[in-house]
């Protein structure tokens, strides 16, 4: 590879937004990159050479099945709740190397804002509801008053009815 082909793959690593790590075939950490140190709020000095399992707890048998199976694997969602991150992951193997890598696409803000609106159309659908309800009170309260002044006409009504029936047989 030709400096200027090197120094071009040194930058892209330096500056990817997306995390990533690579293992070696013990499963302990060989380089990681600093997007995923920012992840994981790690120095690469400290975790180099430290076991994957110290900072991707669960991963760790999806790295084995990698390299045992030489296989790729695509995770959807990965929480790590410490971290309050959510991320895609595509790990890999480079036999030719005995290593495992992994790209982590970090989906926080995706993630937060999904549950945002779920948050919101939770409430709406609670404002709908009370709403309906106060409606039917509402209109329960109305049928009912209704309903008294019907009855309270209907008695009125039946007093002016006799007194005219007594008056018309009266005068009859």
């Amino acid at each position: 590879m030709k400096k200027s082909e090197k120094s071009l793959w040194e930058l892209l690593w330096e500056y990817d937004p997306n995390g990533l790590i690579v293992v070696n075939k013990e499963m302990n950490i060989t380089i990681v990159n600093p997007a995923f140190c920012k992840m994981f709020n790690v120095d690469s000095e400290e975790i180099i050479g430290q076991p994957v399992s110290l900072i991707l707890k669960s991963d760790v048998r999806d790295f084995q099945k990698v390299w045992e199976k030489n296989e790729v694997i695509r995770v959807e969602e990965s929480e790590y709740k410490e971290h309050n991150l959510y991320v895609r992951k595509v790990i890999f193997p480079i036999p030719d190397e005995s290593i495992v890598a992994c790209i982590m696409v970090d989906t926080t803000h995706d993630k937060l804002r999904q549950k945002e609106i779920i948050k919101l159309k939770t409430e709406t659908i609670s404002k709908v509801n009370e709403v309906v309800d106060n409606q039917m009170k509402v209109a329960q309260q109305i049928a009912g008053l209704l309903g008294e002044t019907t009855a309270e006409t209907k008695v009125s009504l039946l007093k002016i009815v006799k007194m005219l029936e007594q008056e018309v047989f009266e005068d009859g």
